[in-house]
């Protein structure tokens, strides 16, 4: 596994738009649609990244522990289909289904999304206030494959419970590790 952390977009950046196919019900969805009232949590996946594959369960249980608080989350793949066939579209769909997503899982298939958000890994986290603003950026918790920490998403949830609190959300942001973005 190579390891390469995200670039940490600058807090207080604004969301960069996208309109991207949702390959669990095939029909194109943007951000003004799926954000939150209180927030969005944009996060690029992929299928087969095995740092993805080790927080799917908590990134399920993520998105339902904070949907009724007005917290939405979108999921986004940009990897390069043709060299990595494992994260095609119809491949997302059975994952999102497999892993119980209640959030849209999104192909992004010109890479626009991903450079646009200057994301680098998978998972790579990015949550915008309700105002679109960039306040959090970086990893899930402590815990990578192998290293025995359990998956809590602990640094996130953090995050998320300082903006429903209306807190300021801790800027001392640890980045997030995975499989970079498998570039066209």
């Amino acid at each position: 596994m190579a390891r390469t952390e995200s670039n940490m977009l600058p807090l207080g950046t604004k969301a960069p738009d996208f309109k991207l196919i949702d390959t669990v019900d095939d029909t194109k969805k943007s951000l003004d649609e799926l954000k939150g009232t209180t927030a969005t949590l944009v996060m690029f996946i992929c299928n087969h990244c095995p740092f993805v594959m080790h927080v799917n369960d908590q990134l399920s249980k993520l998105a339902k522990d904070y949907v009724s608080k007005g917290i939405k989350c979108i999921a986004i793949s940009s990897n390069d289909i043709d060299n990595y066939p494992q994260d095609r579209p119809e491949l997302m769909k059975k994952n999102a289904i497999d892993n119980d997503y209640i959030f849209p899982y999104l192909y992004d298939q010109t890479q626009e999304v991903a450079k646009a958000y200057e994301a680098a890994c998978t998972p790579d986290f990015f949550l915008f206030d309700k105002d679109l603003k960039l306040v959090y950026t970086g990893q899930l918790d402590d815990s990578r494959p192998g290293n025995g920490k359990p998956v809590t998403g602990k640094d996130i949830r953090q995050a998320m419970d300082a903006l429903i609190e209306n807190e300021t959300v801790n800027p001392d942001q640890k980045p997030s590790v995975g499989c970079g973005i498998k570039w066209k």
